[in-house]
């Protein structure tokens, strides 16, 4: 049996990691291509091509893995990456509820660490799909810690304050 690496909560900016090493950054993505409100504005304003690759992905998603579940490493430095996760179906909430979809973002950070362990980076990552996405830190955090943190993978949250 692996030893569970614990989820840290910090203060802070998941644009500007607090680690050494590797490290990737991590997010959720609509499945319309939309880029624009939220995190993203944040990721843009440090590195554009995450959101050029993100926005050439869709653009080309028939001929692609573009989708809810499928998930983007795009390097913006010697040791980071900014992974682009397709964890919202549409941006506005509506009958089918919030746009956060739990089993595509279970499917996202299951992807992710098969990508990360070959990295042999960490993650860093706002409280995922709990802004525009309309999702709960209750729902989300226990999916980090199955996909992420037992596989041995340090996962820092960032609280922007």
């Amino acid at each position: 049996m692996t030893a569970v690496t614990q989820l840290t909560i910090i203060k802070g900016d998941a644009t500007s990691p607090q680690a050494k090493g590797r490290k990737v950054i991590a997010h959720l993505c609509n499945d319309l291509g939309g880029w624009g409100k939220g995190f993203v504005l944040a990721v843009s304003r440090r590195w554009p091509e995450p959101e050029r690759d993100y926005r050439d992905w869709h653009r080309h998603r028939a001929g692609n893995d573009f989708g809810l579940g499928a998930v983007r490493l795009v390097r913006v430095a010697p040791d980071v990456w900014v992974a682009n996760m397709v964890g919202q179906r549409g941006i506005r909430a509506g009958s089918g509820g919030p746009p956060i979809r739990y089993d595509a973002v279970r499917r996202c950070l299951t992807a992710l660490g098969d990508e990360v362990q070959a990295l042999g980076a960490s993650v860093h990552m706002p409280r995922i799909g709990c802004g525009l996405a309309g999702g709960t830190w209750s729902r989300v955090e226990p999916l980090v810690i199955d996909a992420l943190c037992a596989r041995d993978i340090a996962v820092t949250v960032y609280d922007h304050g």
